[in-house]
């Protein structure tokens, strides 16, 4: 019996620590997961050599501007796929489909990129007549979501070169710091405060300027103790994103009478500072908009939420729809309608403490262990069975 290798992969992408997201966090995720099956070196931003789990290589290459990327990138990319010989080579999002489309075929390795929604979806002139092609041409397109994946066939990636991957989430631990929790109402002045929760880049798709002004009057009208924490801040290196700034949300709040009634606490990356967050709040708020060609591929937010026990009231809109189980981790509601969203939240809020074991249930499926299993076999499942029935 001959000893087999272990599988080579390599990641290229633009998205991981030390910038902040959900995009980040993910690739963050699915290298750590992939280096359980396979050896693994990424392509990333300076900065992230740092920062990378356990047993993953980093080469960095300048973050800005963004042709300097993906220049650095291809050149790197081009220089260890020859020398690491990977087996597959895959694209974090399709902004580096390209350059890892030129590895697979240099080096003849399987080529694979997850694919997030506005990858598939950004009209610029060039990144259709070069990117989308690119994408078209992986052995393997894997999908956040149902929504991305009907927008890949859109674009006429074949149905069976297409998989589905929800991205995944850390389970905290079952036992709550109750004294974490009080002390940081306490900090905010929230003591007995009904606190809903915005976890997110402030852009316009996210919506938070428009849920302020629509519907969090009518909450705190029936909830007059109610709070809007805010975590996040303006997007600054997300491609095409669009800012709603702070200034604007509050001034928003102030116009409808709610000023004193949201409060920002910026970026937090500290996982357990965001955990006792979560788990302060009582209802997770999650407004996302129904944009032309800006399309929330998944929600990661969501499923966070209800690993933490709380429960998401959303639009149901994009991937959202398989972030949040109506009924059962939340409500969805009707994008655009604020009325119906608003009585959502309050119905919410009142029932939110009996949600806790279902919520953290149904997010027990998207454990990023479950992902980093189901990426490796989607990207090399079948070369590697068949590896080991050759080896044996």
């Amino acid at each position: 019996m001959t000893e087999r290798r272990r599988p080579r992969i390599l990641i290229i992408t633009r998205n991981l620590p030390p910038l902040v997201g959900g995009m980040e966090r993910l690739n963050w995720h699915m290298a750590e997961e992939l280096a359980k099956h396979a050896d693994v070196i990424v392509i990333g931003p300076q900065g992230a050599a740092a920062m990378a789990p356990q047993g993953v290589r980093v080469r960095e290459v300048p973050l800005r501007p963004l042709w300097r990327f993906i220049f650095s990138a291809a050149m790197m990319t081009l220089r260890e796929a020859r020398e690491f010989l990977p087996d597959v080579v895959l694209a974090g999002s399709g902004l580096t489909a390209p350059i890892a489309l030129i590895a697979g075929r240099v080096t003849k390795a399987r080529t694979a990129v997850y694919v997030h929604g506005l990858d598939l979806t950004t009209r610029h002139v060039i990144y259709r007549m070069a990117w989308i092609p690119a994408i078209r041409r992986m052995h393997r397109v894997i999908a956040n979501s149902r929504a991305s994946a009907t927008l890949a066939t859109d674009i006429r990636v074949k149905p069976d070169e297409i998989a589905i991957v929800h991205p995944g989430v850390e389970i905290p631990d079952i036992i709550v710091d109750v004294q974490s929790i009080r002390l940081f109402r306490q900090q905010l002045g929230l003591a007995t405060n009904t606190i809903l929760l915005s976890v997110g880049r402030l852009s316009e798709r996210k919506g938070l300027r428009e849920f302020v002004r629509e519907s969090l009057p009518r909450i705190v009208e029936q909830k007059p103790d109610t709070v809007l924490l805010v975590v996040g801040d303006e997007p600054r290196d997300a491609l095409n994103a669009k800012a709603q700034t702070r200034a604007s949300i509050q001034e928003e709040a102030v116009k409808a009478g709610v000023g004193e009634h949201v409060k920002f606490l910026g970026v937090v990356t500290d996982r357990d500072q965001l955990l006792t967050i979560y788990r302060a709040s009582v209802v997770h708020v999650f407004p996302v908009r129904q944009l032309p060609g800006d399309p929330e591929g998944f929600g990661m937010v969501a499923v966070e939420a209800a690993a933490s026990g709380i429960p998401t009231v959303a639009f149901a809109t994009g991937g959202i729809v398989d972030a949040v189980a109506d009924g059962v981790s939340g409500r969805l509601v009707k994008p655009g309608d604020y009325s119906s969203f608003s009585e959502a939240v309050i119905e919410t809020i009142a029932y939110s403490s009996n949600q806790q074991e279902k919520c953290r249930d149904f997010a027990l499926q998207f454990a990023w262990s479950h992902f980093g299993d189901r990426v490796f076999n989607e990207i090399l499942g079948d070369a590697h069975a068949s590896d080991e029935e050759v080896s044996g």
